[in-house]
């Protein structure tokens, strides 16, 4: 027989993945605006990160309604305290996708270092699997997905740390450039950040469907 605490954990998943889309969204269009010089695309990520706002209080609302209405115990609860978690750091996504918008619109509007777009798209494209990955983990209970996500936070870092090694070379020879590599590393560092905010969704994971917190070094085992 279905609990009605089932149906609830379902409707907070619905809830969960539209966010989780709508911070596909700013992510894709953010690096479109990007890639493709077009200013007015970034002001269409400010008004993504608003729904993503308002979502972040509805969910928030209601896990709290759930929390103290059914008074859920064990797998429930970790399910539950989870979705608080996951909820917060898809928050945190929609404001870095704006700091992007910010930074990308400073770079655009100077003469741009167009090798390091390579760099940056890819860490975009990582990302955002990433942030999918996640999200599919979370709904479907897979564990296994969720440690694949875990695996790919290295390819972002490494991504990142190029992106900040090449610009520090170019601007030290192209000093005209100095602003523009500056823009790049603060894409670069957001793009990162987005990363870690998958990667915690994915320890969330973990911890809601086996009671294992893998955080600051925890095992898998």
């Amino acid at each position: 027989m279905e609990r009605a605490i089932d149906t609830q954990i379902e409707d907070l998943k619905k809830m969960i993945l539209l966010m989780g889309g709508h911070v596909e969204k700013a992510l894709s269009q953010v690096t479109a605006a990007l890639l493709s010089k077009d200013l007015g695309m970034f002001d269409q990520v400010h008004a993504i990160e608003k729904l993503i706002n308002e979502d972040h209080i509805k969910v928030d609302n209601a896990c709290m309604n759930l929390l103290a209405k059914q008074g859920p115990v064990a797998k429930d609860l970790r399910l539950i305290l989870s979705v608080i978690k996951i909820n917060n750091d898809l928050e945190r996504m929609g404001d870095q996708s704006v700091n992007i918008s910010y930074s990308g619109k400073d770079y655009l509007g100077r003469k741009p270092i167009q090798q390091q777009l390579d760099d940056i798209k890819k860490m975009s494209e990582i990302a955002g699997r990433m942030v999918k990955g996640s999200l599919d983990s979370f709904v479907r209970g897979d564990v296994q997905q969720a440690k694949d996500i875990l695996m790919m936070d290295d390819e972002i870092d490494a991504l990142k740390n190029k992106v900040f090694k090449d610009a520090v070379l170019h601007m030290k020879s192209h000093g005209e450039d100095v602003e523009a590599g500056l823009d790049l590393i603060l894409i670069a560092r957001n793009l990162e950040r987005l990363g870690d905010h998958a990667t915690n969704i994915a320890e969330d994971v973990i911890f809601a469907f086996t009671g294992k917190d893998i955080r600051h070094g925890g095992k898998f085992g």
